[in-house]
């Protein structure tokens, strides 16, 4: 399935590694394999509006979740400086977006990470998620 965009919407060209129908699978289904829509299935056009996005930089993040939906907040790790001057480090997060999604969208997404990363790793390596092995010269302990 291909994306279209909308005539009104920036012709920004998709990010680096992400197909311009990105998402297409949280719209309720992902792009079929083999040339056409499996038999019985009508296949649907997806025009991305992208007139109202805005991009928001996160460094942390943290999780909730009901019964029914999972909450991801997004925001900033800071360092509170008042805190650090009297000898007490303190880090604040700062939230700045929260999105909130059901199940099956969470899954999807995990799954679209998943495979985003996996290929990252394979061109560039192994992501290193312990600060200290990924720093040139780690600190003496």
């Amino acid at each position: 399935m291909a994306a279209n965009r909308d005539p009104g919407a920036p012709n920004d060209p998709p990010t680096a590694g992400q197909p311009d129908d990105a998402g297409a699978a949280g719209a309720g289904g992902g792009a079929q394999v083999g040339g056409g829509p499996p038999q019985g299935q009508q296949q649907v056009r997806l025009r991305l509006d992208e007139r109202n996005l805005h991009t928001s930089y996160a460094n942390a993040f943290r999780s909730d979740a009901t019964a029914d939906e999972v909450m991801l907040y997004f925001g900033l790790n800071l360092v509170n400086p008042v805190a650090a001057q009297q000898g007490n480090p303190e880090i604040i997060f700062q939230a700045n977006e929260r999105i909130i999604m059901n199940y099956p969208m969470a899954k999807r997404l995990a799954l679209t990470l998943g495979q985003v990363i996996r290929r990252h790793e394979d061109q560039f390596g192994e992501i290193e998620l312990d600060i200290k092995k990924r720093q040139k010269n780690p600190p003496a302990q």
